[in-house]
């Protein structure tokens, strides 16, 4: 059968000069532009799509898993991008327990180190409230946002720490907060409900030490003696601008010198692996050799070669609190936050609340054998007693089927008396009638 070829397109005509054509001429002319018009939008379209088949797309749409068994995946590898939407969703807790005198910068160091200000109604007592000063507990809490992932931050402070004349038991305040934390959550831990638990345990407890002492005072002695079991104990110097070098590394080796001396452990750093880069190997030794930390804190902005810093400003020159030749301020920040945060929240879970925990557990299995003890001595006197009791009825019913059998036999020897004396005066009635 032969094809039906497509009937030509009209060509458009140049317009006539001629006068008795013109109506007839514009007529067609206009028709030719159209059709002209109309193939040209037809070419345009025709040349987008396949521009568009032929350039990728600007969103393209997700791969569908294909369930062809010769492809060399299984698709696991994706379990730590799951776990990263699911922890920047639930967002992350963290509880710093700050402790030390007052006057050691212990507020202007954890404003410099999250850039906020968690004191702003803070006042300062006077000599004579200092004189009968104790310690007590104080939580701020806020909310921290930084490229999508929040972190809320509570800092326990410990206002009236070492500030009374006698500070024997300043330390009972911190253990005793310690411990309720762990009681709290061992006790939510326990229950029916454990979908929303609150985590308030301590992760990390910065413990000041002030500049001017030889090394670690019977007082820090006796608190970190208490902690260092509990809680993970940083131990900071306050106020380092005070030394210059060569008091700090003496003083540092002091104070290790002591902890040594003790029996006292602070908080160990991981080892690394060993295929990490070589520059966090290097930051890692440097983060340890730098314990304890010698910092100097600010709040307030400088301006030091066109540059504008965070400082303290003496007569004789700036403290850059930023920079390590300085103070190491930024040590502190990279470990507390940086490289360190999760690894002590996984401390104080695996190592410290566990040995709370097994505590808890052995004290409540001590109380159930007791408890079961009493139980069973008070059911075997129980016993006893009603075997007593059974005894007892039965020795008097003994005696009164005794005494029953006495008077039995009783009555049958006055009953035999009786009749032998009935017959004897039978005997004598007779005898007298036959005379």
């Amino acid at each position: 059968m032969k094809q039906q070829q497509p009937p030509p397109l009209p060509q458009s005509q140049p317009p006539s000069l001629s006068g008795g054509g013109g109506a007839a001429a514009a007529a067609g002319v206009g028709a030719g532009a159209a059709a002209a018009a109309e193939v040209n939008a037809v070419a345009n379209a025709i040349s987008l799509a396949e521009t568009a088949k032929s350039r990728p797309p600007l969103y393209p749409k997700p791969k569908t898993p294909s369930f062809d068994k010769d492809r060399d995946y299984i698709g696991f590898a994706t379990l730590p991008e799951q776990v990263h939407r699911k922890s920047v969703k639930r967002g992350f807790e963290f509880t710093l327990m700050v402790v030390g005198e007052s006057g050691l910068g212990k507020s202007t160091l954890i404003n410099s180190l999250f850039l906020g200000d968690l004191y702003k109604n803070r006042t300062v007592p006077n000599v004579e409230e200092r004189i009968e000063k104790t310690t007590r507990i104080e939580k701020k809490t806020m909310d921290i946002e930084e490229r999508g992932v929040r972190l809320r931050l509570t800092v326990v402070d410990t206002p009236g720490f070492g500030d009374a004349i006698n500070c024997e038991d300043s330390w009972r305040v911190c253990t005793q907060y310690i411990d309720e934390q762990f009681r709290q959550y061992f006790t939510d831990e326990s229950g029916l409900n454990r979908r929303n638990i609150q985590d308030n345990r301590v992760h990390c407890c910065l413990y000041f030490v002030p500049p001017w002492g030889h090394s670690l005072r019977q007082m820090d002695l006796d608190l970190i003696r208490r902690l260092h079991r509990k809680v993970n104990i940083v131990l900071v110097i306050g106020k380092a601008d005070c030394l210059n070098k060569t008091e700090v590394r003496n003083l540092k080796e002091r104070i290790l010198q002591d902890l040594e001396d003790n029996h006292i452990q602070l908080y160990q750093f991981p080892e690394c692996d060993s295929d990490e880069d070589d520059d966090f190997k290097q930051q890692d030794r440097e983060l340890k050799a730098s314990i304890p930390f010698a910092v100097v804190g600010s709040n307030t902005i400088l301006e030091v070669a066109g540059k504008k810093v965070r400082g303290r400003q003496y007569p004789w020159g700036v403290v850059n609190v930023e920079d390590a030749e300085h103070s190491d301020f930024i040590k502190l920040r990279t470990f507390l936050i940086s490289t360190h945060m999760q690894d002590l929240k996984d401390t104080t879970q695996d190592v410290h609340y566990e040995n709370f925990r097994a505590q808890c557990i052995s004290q409540i299995s001590q109380h159930a054998l007791r408890e079961r003890g009493k139980l069973k001595r008070d059911s075997i006197s129980s016993t006893n007693g009603f075997d007593a009791a059974i005894s007892e009825t039965d020795r008097l019913l003994l005696q009164k089927d005794e005494e029953i059998r006495r008077m039995q036999d009783m009555l049958t020897q006055m009953q035999e008396k009786l009749k032998q004396t009935h017959l004897m005066e039978m005997k004598k009635n007779d005898s007298v009638i036959d005379v």
